[in-house]
This record gives C-alpha cells, structure tokens and sequence, in this order.
C-alpha cells in the first residue's frame, strides 16, 4: 500500500508542474511532455496494440476455422470414398455369392438329372430282365406244359391202343 502512496506521489508531482506552467500557445508548444501526457501516448499505443491483437486474433480464429472446414470436407470426401469402396465391395462379394450360388444350384440340377437319368435306366433294364426272365419262364412252361400233354396224349393212345387190341 505504501508502494501504491508513493506511485500516486510521483504520478501527482508532474501534474502540478503541469497546472503551474504558463497558459498560452507557445508556453503548450514548448513545455516538456508531461507525465500525464506520456501514460495518455502509452495509453493509445496500448489501445492500438490492442486493436491490432485482436484483429490478428479475430484473423487467426477465422483461419483456424477454414482449416478446420477443409479438414471436415477431406474427413467427409474420405469417409464417402471408403463408405462407395466398402460397397462396391459388398457388391462384387454379393454378385460372386450369387453366382456360386447359380452354379451349385446348376451343378446339383445336373446331377439330379444325370441321377434320374441312370436310375430310370437302372428301372428300365431291371423291367426288361425281369420281362424277359417271366417270359422264358413263361416260354418254358408252356414248353413243359405240351411236354405234358403230349406225354399225357401218348400214354392215353397206348392205353387205349392195348384196350382196343
């Protein structure tokens, strides 16, 4: 607090040498720059240092906002190209899945088919030996069955041919 007494004392004593100069226009002129008169230059320097602070501040804030919206634009650009990379990937994986698909589906219709093909073949040669072993069968019965009869028809002509002897 005395340190505060004695700037006020010093900054006090110049202005009486101020009040106790002559008044006129030379006498302004010619009096020695004044205490007051130096703070008030100091005082307008600062303001000035000031002003221009806070327009390189207010430059430098506009700047860093430019950088920052350059850099949200790269960080979109490069997440639409890794989002339309990602997709025409999913694309391409879809559309080879889909054909992998296609093929087995044809693979496995083929496969059917050659299997219906080889088991009505299977069918139709098991009908045909079963067809031709019934009629050899057939065939041999009637065979025998005329064996028969003509044996039968012979033993009845000797009967009869010894009774009527």
């Amino acid at each position: 607090m005395a340190a505060q007494k004695d700037r006020t004392k010093k900054s006090s004593t110049p202005v009486e040498i101020t009040t106790e100069a002559p008044a006129g226009e030379e006498a302004l002129e010619d009096r020695p720059k004044s205490a007051l008169d130096e703070v008030m230059g100091q005082a307008e320097r600062a303001y000035a240092a000031y002003m221009d602070a806070e327009r390189q501040v207010a430059k430098a804030y506009h700047e860093n906002e430019m950088q920052v919206a350059k850099a949200y634009k790269r960080a979109e650009a490069q997440a639409a190209r890794a989002y339309e990379s990602t997709a025409a990937a999913a694309l391409k994986d879809r559309d080879e899945a889909i054909a992998k698909a296609a093929r087995a589906r044809q693979d496995l219709i083929q496969k059917a088919e050659e299997a219906y093909q080889a088991a009505e073949s299977a069918a139709n040669s098991a009908y045909e030996a079963s067809m031709s072993e019934a009629a050899r069968a057939r065939d041999e019965n009637v065979e025998r069955s005329w064996s028969v009869r003509d044996e039968t028809i012979e033993q009845a002509w000797k009967i009869y041919t010894k009774i009527a002897r």
